[in-house]
């Protein structure tokens, strides 16, 4: 089966560095869905104003490297335990698809684009293919009680985040915030713990450069 591009995904994140590893987990991060133009008739997306959320089906391709190995290192487990890669969502698999549950926001008719999807809380990054798109249903899709595995067993601990007075020089309120919940998220690979180095990801056209000691995260330049 071939598959080809519906979309590209419209994201502050330009480098996969930096995204929140999960949908959801900064459930205020704008970004929106463009359509390749064979699909810029509004009828393809006739009643998903409708739905709340969305399934996103897109493609890893920031990922450079073919799936090798039947285990992978999730960072919940600070990537020292392995994992099957069927049990967990690390980029490296055999087909390189993603699944991500988004908020819709709104669906705007622009005059050369088409219908633009607006959604809230993507795990995508700038520019990311999208293959299909499919309507959340709660009453099929959720399972409250359900069990998490590995994920159920470790806490993921948020850093508490230091901004400069400059800050609002760079980015708008409401992108500081977005960037505050990202950031408290801890970013790095979570095998590194040196609190000396200096770590940089894109973010809204800038570089933000920030480093972590303990369970303080401090961004110094913003260029």
């Amino acid at each position: 089966m071939t598959i080809n591009p519906i979309a590209y995904f419209r994201s502050p994140f330009t480098s996969k560095f930096g995204i929140p590893k999960q949908s959801g987990l900064v459930a205020d991060l704008k970004g929106q869905i463009v359509f390749e133009p064979a699909y810029r008739n509004p009828d393809f997306v006739r009643g998903l104003e409708a739905f709340d959320y969305v399934w996103l089906i897109w493609g890893f391709s920031a990922n450079r490297h073919e799936a090798a190995s039947p285990v992978v290192r999730p960072p919940v487990l600070g990537g020292n335990e392995k994992m099957g890669v069927f049990a967990t969502r690390s980029p490296f698999r055999p087909n390189a698809l993603g699944l991500s549950s988004v908020r819709l926001e709104c669906i705007e008719i622009e005059p050369k684009l088409g219908p633009v999807v607006h959604v809230l809380g993507a795990d995508l990054m700038d520019g990311t293919p999208i293959f299909d798109i499919k309507p959340y249903i709660s009453y099929a899709d959720s399972h409250a009680d359900a069990r998490c595995g590995f994920v159920d067993e470790r806490k993921w601990p948020k850093l508490e985040v230091v901004f400069p007075d400059s800050i609002e020089k760079f980015f708008s309120k409401e992108e500081i915030d977005v960037l505050r919940q990202t950031l408290a998220l801890d970013p790095r690979p979570h095998y590194q713990n040196d609190p000396q180095k200096v770590y940089g990801m894109p973010f809204a056209g800038r570089d933000v450069h920030f480093r972590v000691d303990g369970g303080v995260l401090v961004v110094g330049d913003i260029s």
